[in-house]
């Protein structure tokens, strides 16, 4: 957590990409059915292989002094937490600086929409629905897969997780990212929710926010998103910061309430942090006992 998440070829994250590219490489273009089996073929091979890797040097780490702590350091690239809020606050800083070009180039870094012709309101929505979103994807999904499956868990996670975010589209990749974007779904039930719970509470201990709003608009609106795992945490951002968050063409949720700026995508990094402060101390607490 300190350390953070530098950006380097040989990240683990950064190899599992460029192990699925290649998996994946020689389907692309092929008729939809062998799109189909070779995106399931490239992602089991991938995903496989991290499992694999990860559970021999599971074993070899708990068998040396300090093993819990190398294990903890072999566990940090599955998921990202200072990224995450740097992200947020970078955006941020782009508004408030009335620099569209800017907050458009770093709000498409981190959601696949285009942002060319996005107002303010829908860069600072865009940018807080990512750090809604990516609670769950980015920090508790991986960190559950840890506590139920450990260190195979969580890298198999985070392979799945980066096969759907190359490949889970609908356009020319579907089919070929079609199992992906299924196993993904999977994956992402229990941690979806768990994420709309956490930022409840962060909404609650926060004392800014609508924790009892948060809990309304996740039941109301999340079945708006067609995600079945997205809209939980999103409604529950808009609840909580009481905005409307809008992909335009798509879908809205919070849809009573005025657009975001920048301040409130200040406060929904903050209630993303106390979320994920709250959500590791409960998990430590599990893999402990």
């Amino acid at each position: 957590m300190l350390i953070g998440d530098p950006e380097h070829p040989w990240h683990p994250t950064a190899v599992a990409g460029r192990a699925l590219a290649s998996a994946y490489g020689p389907w692309r273009g092929r008729r939809p059915v062998a799109q189909l089996v070779g995106g399931t073929f490239a992602l089991a091979l991938v995903a496989g292989a991290a499992g694999a890797a990860a559970a021999v040097l599971e074993r070899s780490l708990r068998r040396i002094p300090a093993g819990a702590v190398a294990l903890g350091i072999a566990l940090k690239p599955t998921f990202a937490v200072r990224e995450l809020l740097a992200a947020g606050g970078s955006v941020a800083d782009a508004l408030e600086a009335d620099n569209l070009d800017t907050a458009r180039t770093r709000v498409g870094m981190i959601v696949s929409r285009p942002t060319e012709r996005l107002r303010p309101d829908e860069l600072a929505a865009a940018a807080i629905e990512s750090l809604a979103e990516n609670l769950g994807d980015s920090i508790v999904g991986p960190l559950l897969a840890f506590a139920v499956a450990g260190l195979p868990g969580a890298a198999i996670y985070r392979v799945v997780n980066t096969a759907d975010s190359m490949y889970g589209y609908h356009d020319e990749r579907e089919w070929l990212g079609k199992s992906a974007a299924h196993v993904d779904d999977l994956l992402n039930l229990v941690p979806s929710r768990v994420s709309m719970l956490a930022l409840a509470a962060a909404a609650l201990i926060s004392g800014r926010a609508d924790a009892a709003s948060a809990m309304a608009t996740a039941r109301r609106d999340h079945g708006r998103l067609a995600s079945p795992n997205a809209g939980w945490p999103i409604a529950a951002m808009a609840g909580a910061l009481g905005r409307r968050l809008e992909k335009p063409g798509h879908y809205a949720v919070g849809e009573d309430r005025p657009t975001p700026g920048p301040e409130d995508v200040r406060r929904a990094s903050a209630i993303v942090a106390t979320a994920a402060a709250l959500l590791m101390v409960a998990l430590v607490g599990v893999v402990a006992c």
